[in-house]
């Protein structure tokens, strides 16, 4: 890996952060309402208190310059104060983090190891019986709503049989292995399975079109196995969009989530974030979509590095 081809995809990002910041700060200051509405609605907050506050906050000075103050503070780690309870933000953030990681994580490394072998073995045994039954696996996990297929779940096994909670993080008293695993259980499957049917059509995808490539028909007329045919010549070059989607996909550990913790109840980024656009707690939600921005941005960095290891070709452009 040249240092060169990093440091250029590395600098190619400040701007883009400093774009996505600029575009965040501007959608969240044109929404409905104001961080000064949470206390508004209050009939003891006089008038005075509430310009008090407004000039505490920095919300009585011009746009640029609030920008400018929250950007600056965001670099130095003080990201404000959540409105709805008062505590800092990164705070609020840095306590939810472990539960998102570890749900989106585990269930995106349960896709990858499926999804994988999924996409290839349905692209090498197309148009067959083996090839229908994964697409339509593939298609019913892409097409069913997320919520929908968590709600029947919870009904299922948390309702009917009693095998699995239907929600929470742990039960009180417990947070042993097997309990954490079992509330995870159900959360983890929704999430894997949905990302298994898109990384497995593209897997699959890629796989057929590089499969019709001459240096193929060549490899075979000279007696190679399908197996070594497959392993040695066309995986390598049919990763190249799949790590695409992989790394995109990365930002699904907080973006991905929010649903799947609302309906789980899983405390982690994304019900925080259900709680935050309730309570139109504004510096919480900055928080979160700036992380989420800068996980987007390093998933297409990591992109770009996983690129140039399989195809060092992709260095010199």
């Amino acid at each position: 890996m040249s240092l060169r081809f990093l440091a250029l995809r590395i600098a190619g990002l400040i701007p883009l952060l400093i774009g996505i910041s600029l575009l965040l700060f501007a959608v969240i200051h044109l929404a409905p309402g104001g961080p000064m509405d949470f206390y508004a609605d209050n009939p003891g907050v006089t008038p005075e208190a509430l310009a008090s506050m407004k000039t505490a906050l920095g919300l009585d000075q011009p746009m640029p310059m609030q920008y400018v103050s929250w950007v600056t503070a965001f670099l130095h780690g003080e990201w404000g104060y959540s409105i709805r309870t008062s505590r800092p933000v990164l705070l609020e953030i840095t306590e939810r983090l472990p539960a998102t990681f570890m749900l989106g994580g585990v269930s995106l490394l349960i896709a990858f190891v499926i999804a994988l072998p999924l996409g290839v073995i349905s692209a090498v045994k197309r148009y067959t019986a083996l090839d229908y039954v994964l697409t339509l696996i593939s298609f019913s996990g892409i097409s069913l709503p997320v919520f929908w297929l968590a709600l029947m779940l919870q009904l299922v096994f948390a309702v009917s049989l009693h095998w699995l909670p239907s929600g929470g993080y742990e039960n009180i008293g417990d947070g042993s292995l097997i309990d954490h695993l079992r509330h995870m259980a159900m959360p983890v499957f929704i999430l894997a399975f949905a990302t298994v049917a898109k990384w497995a059509r593209y897997m699959r995808a890629s796989m057929i079109e590089v499969m019709r490539q001459d240096y193929i028909r060549t490899a075979r007329a000279k007696g190679q196995s399908c197996r070594g045919v497959v392993i040695h010549h066309a995986l390598r070059n049919a990763l190249l969009p799949f790590v695409t989607v992989v790394a995109l996909d990365l930002v699904n550990i907080f973006s991905g989530t929010v649903i799947t913790e609302a309906v789980f109840s899983w405390p982690g980024i994304g019900k925080l974030f259900i709680q935050s656009m309730d309570g139109r707690d504004y510096p919480v939600l900055m928080g979160i979509m700036m992380i989420a921005s800068l996980t987007l941005v390093l998933g297409n960095l990591l992109a770009d590095v996983a690129y140039g290891l399989i195809d060092p070709r992709i260095q010199m452009a």
